[in-house]
């Protein structure tokens, strides 16, 4: 993993920091506590960065996108005809 990799990575859980349990948040303040200090990440680390952006910041696929605009549509339309 680069470094440009591993800082948009940190960048991109920074906004779900929140939403993260008390182990993944305590594993997360770690690697941020590393990005810092300009470490470079071992593989464990490494790892354990990449399991964090794919459980919290998982890129929506278009179906999600369409489905969702499906739904918010599709209540503005039966409102308006009752």
């Amino acid at each position: 993993m680069t470094r440009p990799e591993q800082q948009k990575m940190i960048q991109d859980l920074r906004y779900y920091s929140r939403q993260m349990g008390r182990d993944d948040l305590e594993e997360f303040e770690m690697l941020l506590k590393r990005d810092r200090d300009d470490e470079d990440l071992d593989r464990l680390s490494e790892k354990k960065l990449t399991e964090l952006h794919e459980r919290y910041a998982r890129k929506k696929s278009k179906k999600d996108i369409e489905d969702v605009w499906k739904k918010l549509t599709s209540k503005g339309e039966s409102g308006e005809k009752g």
